[in-house]
């Protein structure tokens, strides 16, 4: 049996609504303070399959995770064959850590690497079977580490993955055929910058009720 609240029950339930709505909303530092581990040097993460994309992984990362820490001084290395022929080492190792830190002044040093899968088709037939749709599939994962130059010890590292399309057609049982006009290269920046932002949240500003 339900029974309706009473004038007084309805009081109490109101001032606890709006005591709770009334909270404010607090700031909460990034969890990594990236000050602490200035200078930075940053090796211009790989990408196997797919070159092109780790410069654009690159900055997006520097962006993504300076954006709510002020002024943290950054500086380039360049791509791992670069770095190690500037050190004469054949490489990444603790010595080869060490000695990036001596050669160019910074204290850690951030690696990344984007893998991507090969395309995959990926044929739908809907409940009807007149028409059937394709999807063209790529896997990726985004995996980043900060690295202690003077010991060449790993600070910090975390991996994202995700899977997005490129691209697809259908077909219906008229036998017309649409295809999908998104631009690859838009799905593959959108796919590097939800990787990033998914691989950064120690880095960011977040807001709390308390």
């Amino acid at each position: 049996m339900v029974r309706a609240l009473g004038p007084a029950a309805i009081t109490v339930v109101l001032l606890m609504a709006c005591g709770c709505a009334s909270k404010p909303r607090v700031m909460v530092p990034p969890r990594i303070d990236l000050r602490a581990h200035e200078v930075i040097g940053i090796i211009d993460f790989t990408c196997a399959t797919k070159n092109v994309l780790a410069p654009l992984a690159t900055a997006r990362f520097i962006e993504a995770a300076r954006q709510d820490q002020g002024m943290v001084r950054v500086t380039r290395l360049g791509t791992e064959n670069e770095v190690l022929q500037a050190i004469s080492q054949t490489r990444l190792d603790p010595a080869a850590f060490k000695a990036l830190g001596e050669k160019y002044g910074v204290a850690t040093i951030v690696m990344g690497d984007l893998a991507l899968s090969e395309v995959r088709p990926n044929i739908s037939v809907f409940k009807s079977l007149t028409s059937l749709g394709l999807s063209v599939d790529v896997q990726a994962t985004l995996t980043v580490q900060i690295i202690e130059a003077a010991s060449g010890a790993s600070l910090w590292s975390r991996s994202a993955g995700t899977t997005r399309q490129i691209g697809g057609a259908s077909l219906s049982g008229n036998k017309n055929i649409r295809l999908d006009v998104d631009d690859p290269d838009n799905a593959y920046v959108e796919l590097v910058n939800h990787l990033v932002y998914a691989v950064t949240p120690e880095f960011r500003v977040t807001w709390e009720r308390r």
